[in-house]
């Protein structure tokens, strides 16, 4: 019993099964048995074709969209780089402060938070 393998076709492939389908010599059956695939994913690259096809016509088009998505996620980059530099900053700085404080005010800091737990104060010279 073998396995059944996905085949996946070119954008020039697909293209040319369309165009198959748009002359109507053969049924949407027979295309889909001829290249072994459903009838719903001919559908579906008809659907595809038929929808950019302006494209073909007008390639500016497509190239604006891609520039307008590039922007967007060019700023998105943007403001994820000014969000992970300034929590990179506020973390040093939350080190560098926690480093300058003496043992009992770091066993004040810890305690004021978990008052109800019990300690294990060996661990506090790591800091």
């Amino acid at each position: 019993m073998g396995k059944n393998k996905i085949r996946d076709f070119s954008s020039e492939e697909k293209t040319k099964i369309v165009f198959a389908l748009l002359k109507e010599d053969l049924t949407l059956v027979e295309l889909s048995s001829k290249y072994g695939v459903t009838s719903k994913i001919l559908q579906n690259w008809k659907r595809q074709c038929l929808e950019n096809a302006s494209v073909a016509f007008d390639p500016s088009k497509i190239v604006s969209v891609y520039k307008d998505a590039i922007q967007t996620l060019k700023h998105q980059n943007d403001e994820l780089a000014k969000a992970s530099g300034k929590a990179t900053v506020e973390r040093d700085w939350a080190v560098r402060k926690l480093k300058s404080l003496d043992v009992l005010n770091k066993k004040s800091l810890v305690r004021s938070k978990l008052p109800n737990r019990v300690f294990c104060f060996k661990c506090v010279n790591i800091f």
